[in-house]
């Protein structure tokens, strides 16, 4: 199995198409193909805080209905379907920007985006397990207690992280380095904490490069063991960058 995992792209259509171009991918006939029949897996957060939510949501879900991709949700995924379940969100920390996006088109293409997404979202697993190459998809991680499962402890998990439900000076939501002490032997890919370049410690590697803050959308190239990255075209936010102790 050959399979590029990409990272957060938050609505960043043109970094995403860029790095599809780099992997090998080519437009052929309105979709994409592979020479080498490689297969592409999103991370989760593909909507919000960039530029372009919708059409990432079309070709994401073009991608994945041809059989290309696979996708699983992220937290801001999760808040994107709420929303259009007609729940009752605050559409901040990101959110209003996908939603502003949502209310300038016309009716007709309103239904035909959010049909799309939520298909797209309801039929996603909540995390990604290739058992026969040894590798899990989550958006925010898994711990190995948690690992098949998929209950709400889970859920809470593989979307929002390791949480103390305590937040920051800042609103940010405290969370623990839980890849830190992970000692499974699955390896887990996971985003949602932006960091400057792909963190790899024990058995886990965050391939969330902040795109949206100005940095770069990285791939994880399996079974290569390779980063593939495309500058981030946003402007250059430091303070949203985790910084861990410890070298990767």
């Amino acid at each position: 199995m050959k399979i590029d995992i990409i990272g957060d792209v938050h609505g960043c259509l043109e970094e995403l198409e860029a790095l599809l171009y780099k992997l090998g991918y080519r437009k052929k006939n309105g979709t994409y193909e592979h020479a080498d029949n490689r297969l592409i897996a999103f991370v989760g957060d593909i909507t919000d805080r960039g530029p372009d939510s919708i059409k990432v949501i079309e070709l994401v879900y073009q991608l994945v209905k041809e059989k290309l991709a696979y996708y699983i949700p992220g937290n801001h995924c999760n808040k994107l379907y709420r929303f259009f379940l007609g729940n009752k969100v605050m559409e901040k920390h990101g959110l209003e920007t996908t939603t502003a996006e949502f209310r300038s088109l016309s009716a007709e293409k309103q239904h035909n985006i959010k049909i799309k997404f939520m298909e797209l979202y309801e039929n996603a697993p909540l995390y990604l397990h290739f058992k026969n190459i040894n590798v899990i998809i989550a958006h925010a991680g898994i711990p190995e207690h948690l690992i098949g499962k998929e209950d709400k402890q889970t859920k809470t998990f593989v979307l929002y992280g390791d949480i103390t439900g305590e937040f920051d000076q800042k609103g940010k939501p405290i969370r623990r380095d839980w890849a830190k002490h992970y000692h499974g032997d699955i390896w887990i890919v996971y985003g949602h904490t932006p960091v400057l370049e792909p963190r790899i410690i024990n058995h886990t590697i965050n391939i969330d490069t902040g795109c949206v803050f100005g940095n770069k959308l990285t791939a994880y190239q399996f079974p290569e063991d390779e980063f593939v990255s495309i500058p981030s075209k946003q402007p250059f936010i430091s303070d949203k960058f985790t910084h861990f102790g410890e070298s990767t």
